[in-house]
């Protein structure tokens, strides 16, 4: 069923996305009332096979990105406690630059670690130490930063973000996505130095003496264990969230947990996972051919719809150059609180930046470095698909 053309499906799922950027405060129950009106659509009227597309014919349906979402998330967020309370991000200011170069050096240390790690976590860990080094008052804007940071990280990676991770599985080199780097190094050097000078004008970087501080070592070795829990089971069983929870669990046993975390990030958990699931539903057999055209537009997209799926169809489609695909569909959800994984995470941690309006406003350099970004690795290496 369409009106004027667009399938209903759609017409919910972008009320749903409209009414959380007018109504932020509510975006969970939003997202949950969304998804189940499409659900029940699907359902009731085309008698859509709702358990077989969750569960899958081979048992790797959309239960597994959604488990393994939910890991993540949650198991990041103790993972952000045990960071904290190690008292790491309070030695870091001594170590910083105490001016506008400490906040942009703290961003390149982020795009540096999610190359390696997951985005979220080089997110979380990065919103932990801005939030110390800040005095607790992080510009909206700087948090946009942040995520950006770790998205153009993991952008040319594939460790460090579940769409090049999924390339990879697919059977594309890690070579093909290498130059989304060129890209992602553009932007960082855009929006990272306008939103370092932003931040250090709404509240300058604090340098304090390290000399004191009581560095927790074992919740060091803990965080480690953690981010190298998230890698091996990524590369052995594309399961990273697995991973992560055996070492929280562990060491649960000999360190003292943070378990009110988990808490505070089911919210936002769940509400990522709301989102999509619901994108997973949308009527979408194909996307537009693969030009560099189409893959600009794909970043633009991924800011509000899942870049997951949006992965998914053009690996099933062939065609496209990897390495453009991978910064547009990673760097793109940027543009949004919502549009990436990384984003709910940092947003879950400040009620503000969970407003669309505000995030647009204070985190423009975000949309005009995916622009630069792009223009510069079209124009240095051009528009290079794959056949096969």
């Amino acid at each position: 069923m369409t009106i004027f053309s667009i399938p209903v499906e759609f017409i919910l799922f972008g009320l749903t996305l409209f009414c959380i950027a007018l109504f932020s405060r509510y975006n969970l129950l939003i997202a949950v009332t969304g998804l189940v009106l499409i659900i029940a659509y699907r359902f009731f009227l085309h008698e859509y096979d709702f358990i077989g597309h969750f569960i899958g014919a081979d048992g790797h349906g959309e239960w597994k990105i959604l488990l393994n979402l939910f890991g993540l998330l949650t198991g990041f967020a103790i993972l952000g406690a045990h960071f904290e309370e190690s008292k790491l991000p309070d030695f870091l200011p001594s170590v910083l630059p105490n001016d506008w170069k400490g906040g942009f050096l703290l961003l390149i240390m982020i795009f540096i670690l999610s190359a390696f790690l997951d985005n979220i976590a080089a997110a979380l860990i990065g919103a932990t130490v801005a939030n110390k080094v800040y005095n607790g008052r992080v510009q909206v804007g700087f948090l946009a930063a942040i995520v950006a940071a770790s998205n153009a990280g993991g952008a040319g990676s594939v460790l460090g973000d579940t769409t090049t991770t999924m390339m990879w599985i697919a059977g594309i080199s890690a070579i093909d996505v290498l130059h989304a780097f060129i890209a992602s190094g553009t932007a960082i050097l855009f929006f990272g130095i306008i939103g370092s000078l932003r931040q250090q004008r709404y509240q300058p970087i604090i340098r304090d003496s390290a000399a004191n501080i009581p560095i927790s070592f074992p919740r060091i070795i803990v965080v480690a264990c953690i981010l190298a829990g998230a890698v091996i089971t990524n590369i052995w069983i594309d399961f990273p969230a697995v991973g992560v929870w055996v070492v929280i669990l562990v060491a649960g046993i000999f360190v003292s947990t943070r378990w009110i975390e988990l808490r505070k990030a089911a919210a936002g958990s769940i509400f990522l996972i709301c989102l999509v699931m619901a994108a997973s539903l949308m009527p979408v057999n194909s996307l537009p051919a693969p030009t560099w055209h189409s893959t600009f537009v794909l970043g633009f997209v991924s800011a509000f719809f899942d870049n997951i799926p949006l992965t998914r169809l053009a690996i099933d489609q062939g065609g496209y150059d990897w390495g453009v695909l991978a910064y547009a569909v990673g760097f793109g959800g940027s543009m949004l609180w919502f549009g990436s994984s990384a984003g709910v995470a940092v947003a879950g941690k400040s009620e503000e930046a969970k407003s669309v309006i505000t995030w647009l406003k204070e985190g423009w350099h975000i949309v005009v470095a995916y622009v630069l970004g792009f223009a510069v690795l079209l124009l240095t290496l051009g528009w290079n698909p794959h056949t096969s």
